[in-house]
């Protein structure tokens, strides 16, 4: 067997597409689609030049499209990603959940675990579904208030 460019590009595409799997941002898949229709060109022997050219054509078209358009029907609904820690959670409230592994206790933002600390007492346990209120970040810490309920 005669190895040739559009194995070249073949593989390359497969190997981004399998790449994509590990990031699941469809960067890698939408460059994986430019390498396979960039074959194309190469099994229709165009010059390797207008190869790379095509690389680039298919590349600044699909990129664009798989994260602008396509990337966000496969989001969440009411996820706004690139949000979190820009103040939008503020004054939003969350119970307390505890993690499985080392039993640190923290709040759940956007579907990311992020552990606790308590703005009043500093402390950073506390039981599961203790009603709390967000107030910032500090580093990878969500600083919260906890919500007091008074007896009538």
């Amino acid at each position: 067997m005669e190895w040739s460019l559009t194995h070249f590009w073949l593989i390359l595409a497969l190997v981004l597409c399998l790449a994509e799997l590990t990031s699941g941002v469809l960067l890698l898949l939408a460059l994986g689609i430019a390498a396979a229709l960039t074959a194309l060109l190469a099994f229709l022997d165009v010059p390797f030049e207008w190869q790379l050219a095509g690389m680039g054509v298919f590349s600044g078209i699909l990129v664009p499209v798989a994260i602008r358009w396509i990337r966000p029907r496969f989001s969440p609904k009411g996820v706004a990603y690139g949000t979190t820690g820009t103040g939008v959670e503020q004054g939003r409230r969350y119970q307390t959940l505890k993690r499985d592994f080392d039993g640190a206790t923290g709040i759940k933002v956007n579907g990311d675990f992020y552990r606790l600390r308590v703005t009043d007492t500093g402390k950073t346990d506390l039981p599961e579904g203790t009603d709390v209120i967000f107030k910032q970040f500090d580093g990878t810490t969500a600083v919260v208030e906890t919500i007091t309920h008074k007896e009538p």
